[in-house]
């Protein structure tokens, strides 16, 4: 289903404020500095700190070189 932009565009973490990641293949949301995922259920956002993912090492491993790749863009630049 995917993300709205707009929503997209003010997302943050909710436990360290930065920008997330969205993975549209996996629909979720990737933060890289604490290597957390959060689902998104049919377009909307979970981003719930009890509900938040730990993305295993070659998972975030796989993510991290999309950013870095740039294939996958910040939802905020800090």
């Amino acid at each position: 289903m995917g993300l709205d932009p707009v929503l997209a565009d003010v997302l943050a973490c909710p436990q360290d404020k930065g920008p997330l990641y969205f993975v549209p293949d996996d629909e979720l949301l990737y933060n890289p500095r604490l290597r957390k995922t959060y689902a998104v259920d049919g377009g909307i956002p979970v981003l719930l700190i009890d509900e938040a993912t730990d993305a295993d090492p070659a998972s975030a491993a796989a993510l991290d070189a999309r950013i870095a790749s740039g294939e996958l863009t910040p939802t905020f630049e800090p």
